[in-house]
């Protein structure tokens, strides 16, 4: 990681160490993190919170540990959608609203444009691997604790 950084402050160079590594310019980038729980099950999520990482996301990764998503932070309460462009793993998405409960849940397929949408006006989206919540009994109701330590939003 270290190596990463030191040459992200090179400047461009950090697509081409980046590729060196197998990774996109994405990935060599840093995302905050923070841990949230949904009853008894911990999750690490990497926060998305400006507009640029808003549309990065998850975008060309190749794999996401089962306990590990992207939290979405949204400036306003709205009917935010999302889609798959350029991104490689199958996931659920969740949208919350501003006290993190689960308005809804979509799934969603790689590389796909079709847009999945919060049923009510939402403040968070959490992407998971494809199937997390419903194995996991998470449905509309229940809370995301940990979303009101997000950063905020840009």
């Amino acid at each position: 990681m270290r190596t990463v950084i030191f040459w992200h402050r090179l400047g461009g160079v950090v697509s081409l160490v980046a590729l060196a590594f197998g990774l996109t310019s994405a990935q060599a980038a840093e995302f905050p993190q923070i841990e949230l729980s949904a009853g008894i099950h911990r999750i690490e999520a990497e926060v998305a919170s400006d507009q640029a990482t808003r549309m990065q996301g998850l975008m060309y990764r190749r794999t996401l540990a089962t306990e590990q998503g992207m939290l979405f932070v949204f400036p306003q309460r709205a009917r935010h959608c999302m889609w798959m462009r350029n991104t490689l793993l199958p996931l659920s998405v969740a949208f919350l609203d501003e006290e993190g409960r689960i308005i809804n849940i979509e799934d969603m397929q790689p590389q796909t444009e079709n847009n999945h949408c919060a049923a009510q006006p939402a403040r968070f989206a959490l992407e998971m691997n494809l199937g997390w919540f419903a194995s996991r009994s998470l449905g509309p109701g229940m809370r995301i604790v940990g979303v009101e330590r997000s950063p905020a939003p840009q």
